[in-house]
């Protein structure tokens, strides 16, 4: 695609970004719990987030999938207010809605299945019922304008302007890199054209390429983007992934998991296991009385995320720790 046609798509999706951001109140309110309360708090989001990051990556899904999973599974928090009991049900079904839009038929996996290796405690119709309530209340038609289609939008143009740059500007590493970010609610603030100018711009900056930049401050004034604005993310985005690259950080790898499991892990996650089935569930939002918008029963059972639940006993846990220390720094900060 020429350069032209290029910036044209860019300020389409600049133009409808706004259609697809959370509400800023509902991340606030979310901001504002705390994890003594009955509702979801920040860091409950951000540990459900690195689950779907983990489930992405052991079921060989792209990134495409695991940004438009957040992407849903935020509107959806900002909106409706749930209890941290039903937040695996919420999430494991928006990552199922998003790999039925992003990936092949054939790759997508069952309900069943995930279920089964998310270790949830619902049925696969839990998960349908609950698809359509997401479907219905974010009217889910088509793929929403997230970080990453701005991310891949700026690639193809600082490439399509320097092309001798081609094997330094990492597309892959741009990714992980918004993905790491991803992990935290305070990015979901961020409209997503300046979240991905952001990293492009960081990225740029430690190949040292003036060229580059010149091309990125050429994006920024096409979309009027502020530089108080600009410059704010950007600094965000540099302490967040300071802090990921930490050693003391824990955070999901990358790469497909290597499963290791005790005989007994083993045998639960293959027996048939009797689970109730969901009554019916409330329809409150946000800006609800909480008599009105009580969800004590949405959910059959208590939930845990994968993170959570590491392991059954001492013979193997089931996310090896070294697997969540692990960190391959070259291809998130290099």
């Amino acid at each position: 695609m020429d350069a032209y046609k290029l910036m044209k798509e860019l300020r389409v999706n600049y133009e409808q970004e706004v259609f697809y951001l959370p509400k800023e109140t509902g991340l606030v309110l979310i901001e504002s719990s705390t994890r003594d309360e009955s509702r979801i708090s920040a860091k409950c989001r951000d540990v459900q987030v690195e689950d779907l990051w983990s489930l992405t990556s052991f079921f060989g899904y792209s990134t495409q999938t695991f940004v438009l999973a957040v992407n849903l599974l935020d509107r959806f928090l900002a909106l409706m207010r749930i209890q941290p009991k039903h937040l695996s049900c919420v999430s494991l079904s928006c990552l199922h809605m998003a790999a039925k839009v992003t990936e092949e038929e054939c790759d997508v996996t069952s309900s069943d299945e995930l279920i089964r290796i998310g270790q949830a405690r619902f049925t696969a119709s839990d998960l349908c019922r609950m698809e359509k309530i997401v479907s219905e209340k974010l009217d889910f038609k088509s793929k929403p304008i997230t970080a990453l289609t701005f991310l891949q939008l700026y690639h193809q143009i600082a490439l399509s302007h320097s092309m001798d740059r081609k094997e330094t500007l990492s597309l892959e590493k741009l990714e992980a890199q918004l993905k790491a970010c991803l992990c935290r609610i305070s990015f979901s603030k961020a409209k997503p054209s300046v979240l991905a100018l952001s990293l492009l711009r960081l990225q740029i900056i430690a190949v040292q390429s003036k060229d580059m930049l010149e091309i990125a401050s050429h994006i920024q004034r096409h979309l009027k983007i502020a530089d108080g604005e600009l410059r704010l993310w950007s600094e965000r985005v540099a302490q967040c992934l300071s802090d990921y690259a930490s050693p003391e950080c824990s955070k999901p790898n990358h790469r497909k998991l290597q499963w290791i499991v005790s005989r007994r892990t083993a045998q639960n996650l293959h027996a048939s296991r009797s689970v109730p089935e969901l009554p019916t569930i409330p329809e409150g939002g946000w800006g609800e009385s909480e008599s009105e918008d009580s969800c004590e029963d949405v959910m059959s059972s208590g939930e845990e995320s994968l993170s959570s639940s590491l392991g059954s006993d001492a013979e193997g846990p089931y996310f090896p720790l070294h697997y969540r220390q692990q960190r391959d720094r070259g291809h998130l900060l290099a």
